[in-house]
């Protein structure tokens, strides 16, 4: 702090813009004084008295001091002597204009420092007898503004302590989230043999601790602690799941904290940024999923589905990641991810850690990305996207799209399978408060072996899609409404016996209102509206309801 105050006091017109300058001090310290023209003023030392100015003891004060003025003139012959400012861009005192008195102040206040240096140094035989007799006077001319400015400047040195004895730390900031939901099916009395509305009514929480810290003020180290109990609505089928869900198990949803992310950047070069991903990577980790309601579950959309497009799901885990820029308008991103995934033996694989056979970072599942993103505008966003992933599902969508879950329930093991997704994505904002997306999703994978020859090789076609409509600040700055409507992934064609394809189209339809109660509160009511659930016409409309809250600090 001693080094900001000696900038501070070297700098007059730092000073003089940051302690007021001269109007600014004197509004502040004079209020405007209402004359009544009926009381005969007989001196201007009674205008005085009745403004809240004590410190000022004459007219003079009030004024700036001039180039022509001896106190001018003696403080710059002393800051041509002893060197004592250095605050303006070209090394001169700038005597060619006024000064305010508190500038002023401040090069006087160098000056004393400076000449006190010399005594402190036993060079007081270079500073004049004249010179001090010169700051006596100024000294006591600007008695007033040399004690208003180290009063700030004390005042702002205590702040600073404060803030440096309490704060988290120098290079990491803490932050954190709670997202709090409660959640229930209100209609569906059969889907798949599943009365869906059935479900009792739930309350759920997911909480976050995050580390987010700096070295070099371009790379970025990043923790998450994470406890998560929200288990999404049992209805019969893997459409309509909840994005912050921990999982459809309640044995599995427990409040017992992880670390649920962790991950490293840093830029290389002007244009390029990798990523190191340990644990728990994602599509969004990687890149732009292009849907304005991707808030993380947390924010934007309730459903796994509407949240981004499914294809996304395909990567998970540990791995890298990287982006390139190729100017302002066109973003090239890959990313690989090792993800958890089913392996040989029938079990899922623990992910990129795993040492065994057919595991591990290079050996077991994976999702590798590329993506080309284009914004040739603030308004306008389109991403083109190809994965290829082994042993990964989409998540969201029908029983059958989600192939590997359900050969493994109905064979008893595991059928690796290979798959090629490609998508398009866009985001397209017709206004500040209308912003239409949406995206399309096609998947082909094919079994890697027959099993025990209970399934013969083929391969099996997947689309899904999905129309977004967004509408920011709806009746308060910083609200959001949206409405999904679209198709979860569905088996269009199958050359697998085992695995038949989907002969009828569920509509997920899904709206949301996002109501901004202050900076750190939101209240999000939403509805998901499933029809023909599971891609069959035989099974009841799903309706499941949510409320959630979502506590930001």
């Amino acid at each position: 702090m001693k080094k900001l105050w000696q900038f501070l006091v070297a700098s007059p017109a730092v000073v003089g813009s940051m302690l007021l300058g001269s109007s600014s001090v004197l509004a502040e310290e004079a209020p405007t004084v209402k004359i009544d023209s009926q009381v005969p003023v007989t001196s201007v030392d009674s205008l005085t008295q009745q403004n809240s100015m004590p410190q000022v003891t004459s007219v003079s004060q009030l004024s700036d001091v001039q180039p022509t003025d001896w106190a001018f003139q003696a403080l710059q012959s002393l800051v041509e002597r002893y060197g004592c400012i250095a605050g303006y861009p070209n090394g001169t005192f700038r005597g060619n204009r006024a000064m305010t008195r508190y500038e002023f102040a401040a090069g006087l206040n160098a000056c004393l420092n400076r000449v006190n240096e010399l005594i402190a140094t036993a060079t007081a035989d270079l500073v004049r007898k004249e010179d001090l007799e010169a700051l006596r006077k100024l000294q006591e001319q600007f008695a007033s503004e040399l004690a208003t400015l180290r009063g700030r400047v004390d005042a702002v040195e205590a702040k600073a302590a404060e803030l440096e004895a309490n704060q988290f730390s120098t290079t990491t900031k803490l932050q954190g989230q709670v997202v709090g939901v409660v959640s229930d099916v209100f209609s569906g009395n059969n889907v798949n043999g599943v009365p869906a509305k059935d479900n009792n009514t739930t309350l759920g929480v997911r909480a976050r601790i995050e580390l987010v810290t700096s070295f070099t003020g371009r790379d970025t180290l990043f923790t998450r602690i994470q406890a998560n109990n929200i288990v999404t609505p049992s209805i019969g089928t893997p459409e309509g799941s909840l994005f912050f869900a921990a999982s459809d198990d309640p044995a599995e949803a427990t409040m017992d904290a992880v670390i649920d992310a962790l991950w490293y950047s840093f830029p290389v070069g002007q244009n390029t940024e990798v990523k190191l991903i340990a644990n728990a990577g994602a599509a969004d980790d990687v890149t732009n999923t292009v849907n304005i309601f991707d808030g993380d579950g947390a924010f934007g959309a309730f459903s796994t589905f509407g949240t981004r497009n499914p294809i996304y799901y395909q990567m998970s885990g540990a791995g890298l990641a990287l982006n390139h820029k190729f100017g302002d308008a066109l973003t090239l991103s890959l990313g690989y991810l090792a993800g958890d995934g089913f392996n040989s033996a029938g079990i899922t694989n623990p992910g990129a850690n795993n040492p065994n056979p057919k595991s591990g970072l290079f050996g077991g599942a994976y999702g590798a990305m590329a993506q080309l993103t284009v914004k040739p505008s603030d308004r306008f966003t389109v991403g083109l996207t190809y994965i290829n992933s082994y042993n990964e599902e989409l998540v969201a969508g029908s029983t059958n799209a989600n192939y590997q879950t359900l050969l493994n329930e109905t064979l008893g093991e595991s059928i690796p399978f290979s798959s090629n997704s490609y998508g398009l994505q866009a985001s397209l904002g017709l206004s500040e408060k209308f912003v239409l997306g949406g995206w399309l999703g096609y998947t082909t994978a094919r079994n890697l072996t027959s099993g025990s020859g209970a399934i013969n090789r083929g391969e099996v076609d997947l689309w899904n899609w999905a129309v977004t409509l967004g509408f920011p600040d709806l009746g308060k700055k910083g609200n959001l409404a949206g409405i999904i409507v679209g198709m979860e992934p569905k088996v269009t064609s199958s050359s697998i016996a085992a695995l038949p394809k989907d002969t009828d189209t569920s509509y997920h339809i899904e709206a949301f209102y996002q109501y901004k109660v202050s900076d750190n509160i939101t209240i999000t009511p939403g509805v998901i509206w499933l029809t023909a659930p599971d891609h069959d016409n035989r099974n009841d409309d799903v309706v499941i309801g949510a409320l959630r809250t979502t506590f930001s600090f």
